[in-house]
């Protein structure tokens, strides 16, 4: 039997590695795995149409891009990034103390459409009640000053307060300076490390962001696999087959991660962090699927929907090919 040949975009995460070493396979499928650590290179590569047949991409983007009609992926229920995102707010505290104070301030944020500033947005509106109506946001690479890569994303569907930095200096410089009140997004300023000043909003996040998880189910899903339209509909077979193969690599993942007589990765309190994820989340910390994922995704839609971004909230169950 003659297999397909197709090539994955995708950064090497324990969830994955089995389909890079081959440990795993696809039915059907000789795959070659493009091994990328910088989403936003993979990300912008799909959107200019010169990417991989299959890929991890944004799901604010592919749902960006369903909703405008603009959209060439079919996406699975395979969520290959996902972060709780309370620990990436980070404030000068001269000027924030508290979550409210970021009313009607200068934010910095990568990309405003970034699926991590959907996600923190819209936990600081519904969690704690933050206006942010009035933020002047300042759009621009966290450390660097630069973009933040070369996105196509949609347009907003109604008018947002959004300068993009052409300072000559990075968000964190601006920071800094006191020229920005907070930054949001997916990584810490620089200047954390010289100004004490610059500090995360959440100082104690990873008790706040499980103190969220348990209340709302919500775990923020960054990255979906997609599938190039074209290669699915020759064979929507195709879907369930990798389905399965990437829950069959999450399961060597997870084995690797849960045992005991050595650690797989390089943290030294491994065991007392696997037995508190068995707390607090019941057993797999990271499922596929929709419905284990449905109070994550219908937050994501909401968010989306409400920062004008899409104009109709679709059905969950119709964002994903069907996977069995």
């Amino acid at each position: 039997m003659t297999k397909t040949a197709l090539t994955f975009g995708c950064g090497v995460y324990d969830r994955t590695v089995p389909l890079l070493s081959g440990e795993v396979a696809i039915e059907g499928v000789d795959l070659t795995y493009d091994a990328i650590d910088e989403p936003r290179e993979i990300f912008d590569r799909m959107g200019r149409g010169d990417g991989f047949d299959m890929a991890e991409m944004s799901i604010s983007e592919y749902v960006c891009r369903r909703d405008a009609g603009k959209n060439p992926f079919v996406a699975l229920p395979v969520f290959l990034s996902r972060v709780f995102r309370h620990s990436m707010i980070t404030v000068n505290r001269r000027t924030v103390r508290k979550p409210a104070d970021l009313a009607g301030k200068r934010i910095g944020v990568p990309l405003y459409t970034m699926t991590a500033a959907v996600f923190q947005r819209g936990l600081l509106e519904h969690d704690y009640g933050v206006d942010l109506s009035g933020v002047h946001w300042v759009q621009g690479a966290t450390n660097e000053a630069t973009s933040h890569g070369d996105p196509t994303a949609m347009p907003l569907l109604a008018p947002v307060d959004i300068e993009i930095n052409r300072s000559g200096r990075s968000l964190s410089d601006l920071i800094d300076a006191g020229e920005l009140d907070a930054i949001i997004g997916t990584s810490l300023p620089r200047s954390m490390q010289s100004n004490p000043d610059v500090v995360r909003l959440f100082p104690n996040f990873r008790l706040v962001e499980q103190d969220y998880f348990r209340r709302t189910h919500i775990f923020p899903i960054m990255h979906t696999l997609v599938i190039q339209r074209s290669v699915y509909d020759r064979d929507p077979s195709l879907g369930p087959r990798v389905y399965a193969a990437f829950e069959a690599a999450k399961k060597i993942a997870r084995w690797r991660l849960m045992r005991n007589q050595t650690l797989s990765y390089m943290l030294p309190w491994l065991i007392d962090d696997a037995e508190e994820i068995e707390r607090v989340f019941g057993g797999d910390p990271w499922p596929y699927g929709v419905e284990p994922n449905r109070a994550t995704l219908e937050a994501l839609v909401d968010y989306l929907h409400e920062q004008h971004m899409i104009a109709r909230k679709p059905a969950i169950e119709d964002l994903f090919a069907p996977t069995t």
